[in-house]
């Protein structure tokens, strides 16, 4: 059975205080000890760190110097072939290149014919004078000559 009797406050209060007491010791005994630890590691642990750092500089240096001309462009190349398969096919409508081309050509040939009936190239043939024709044909036709005399064919 279990008792429901209080224990005397004074009794509790002893017991507590010396249970802190004790905890105060052990954790002063314990910093001590750590300090006194942490004394003596302190220049050995220094001196296996540079120890440490020279021993692994130049392979650093080195294992830089293969991610630079080895891997890197390995990898490079990799990431571009992976994005050329990734990206995805060209539409197969005609490019603006060509209409662009087209349009070039048909503005070319329209600025060509501007100059030119301007030069008055293209006045001379373009049927405005039929009533002063020069040709073979048109001498048989119409029986004149170049200087609009009549020959007649006997």
């Amino acid at each position: 059975m279990i008792s429901i009797r209080r224990k005397p406050q004074e009794q509790v209060r002893t017991r507590f205080t010396r249970a802190q007491e004790a905890a105060r010791q052990g954790a002063e005994m314990c910093r001590n000890g750590a300090s006194s630890a942490a004394d003596r590691i302190v220049p050995v642990a220094g001196e296996r760190v540079m120890v440490v750092r020279g021993w692994s500089a130049p392979r650093l240096r080195r294992a830089a110097r293969y991610v630079e001309t080895g891997l890197a462009p390995r990898v490079s190349t990799f990431l571009s072939d992976v994005a050329h398969r990734v990206e995805p096919p060209k539409r197969s409508r005609p490019g603006r290149g060509a209409l662009m081309a087209m349009m070039g050509v048909v503005a070319a040939v329209g600025v060509a014919g501007a100059v030119a009936t301007r030069r008055g190239g293209l006045a001379k043939g373009s049927g405005d004078d039929v009533g002063d024709a020069t040709s073979a044909d048109s001498m048989t036709v119409s029986g004149t000559d170049v200087d609009g005399q009549v020959q007649s064919p006997h």
